[in-house]
């Protein structure tokens, strides 16, 4: 495409690439960015800038689709987005937010959502799905799907050749490195290639399982929802209960053995709790890390 007729560059986009534009021409910011050669617009730049991206790519397109029930039967809400690469990322983080459960948490005089998957996790999927796409792949669509158990994002191309679902943690390789550089360049993702251990820790940091990925000709990830909000409170003060009783009658027990006396828990599920029960004052350590033990605060009621 010849940049000359490309002129509406003034797009979302745009001002989160901390570029003046009021000072240079629409050639002259996407050969900074690296997205034209001479008069010849690259593919990504078409994707970030393009004012109608599925003209010119048609398989650019991002589905989104909330299903009911566990199957992928019943959808009862779904959105087609056609538009440039940043305004599907968002789309994506705003449907996912609409669809998913929250709570709230009063921090100070502040208060903070908390989605029942991690919203940190879940961008950092969205990203580099997008990002790793493989955009030659016709008839397609980035998926994002939402059922009742589970949310499923899957992309069109599987791991380059060579590489396995093990490299994920320690070896970065970009199939579309001019994405990648615009998405680490706009604040939407790291550019050293560390999204599956953030997505990882977010998930443990609460206490959730690893999100699951699966790779043959798409590139599948699926995060485990909990259960409904209410029933996860509802279980969340049990287990806590149970934490505190477990304790009160041992304090010497450890991380894997309470978990394996409460059962269906992780031992970062059982430390995600003994963390939050001390931040609340209902738990204190005494000793070090090993050889050490745990004091419920009100030992007279064993913690009720």
């Amino acid at each position: 495409m010849i940049i000359c007729r490309f002129t509406a560059i003034s797009v979302p986009s745009l001002k989160y690439t901390h570029i003046e534009v009021k000072k240079i021409t629409p050639e002259a910011i996407l050969q900074s960015l690296n997205l034209a050669k001479g008069s010849k617009i690259m593919n990504a730049g078409i994707l970030f800038f393009a004012e109608n991206v599925h003209k010119f790519i048609l398989q650019a397109q991002m589905t989104l689709i909330a299903f009911k029930g566990t199957n992928r039967i019943h959808i009862y809400d779904r959105k087609d987005v056609r538009d440039d690469l940043l305004i599907q990322f968002n789309e994506a983080i705003v449907f996912l937010k609409k669809h998913l459960n929250v709570r709230s948490e009063i921090k100070g005089v502040n208060r903070e959502d908390i989605y029942e998957i991690p919203l940190e996790a879940l961008r950092e999927a969205v990203a580099n799905a997008i990002i790793h796409r493989d955009y030659s792949v016709r008839g397609t669509s980035l998926m994002v799907e939402i059922h009742e158990d589970k949310v499923v994002i899957v992309n069109p191309g599987g791991l380059p050749a060579g590489l396995t679902l093990a490299d994920l943690m320690n070896v970065s390789i970009r199939r579309n490195e001019l994405i990648a550089d615009m998405f680490a360049r706009m604040d939407k993702v790291e550019r050293v290639g560390t999204g599956i251990r953030r997505m990882r820790d977010a998930m443990k940091d609460v206490g959730l399982a690893y999100p699951e990925i699966k790779s043959d000709r798409f590139f599948t990830i699926t995060f485990k929802r909990p259960v409904g909000i209410s029933k996860a409170q509802d279980t969340t003060q049990k287990t806590t209960q149970k934490i505190l009783d477990i304790i009160f009658e041992n304090p010497s027990i450890n991380r894997k053995e309470l978990a394996q006396k409460i059962g269906n828990i992780t031992e970062d599920g059982i430390k995600y709790h003994l963390t939050k029960l001390a931040k609340l004052g209902k738990l204190k350590r005494i000793g070090p890390d090993k050889g050490g033990q745990w004091q419920v605060a009100d030992k007279s009621s064993g913690g009720n």
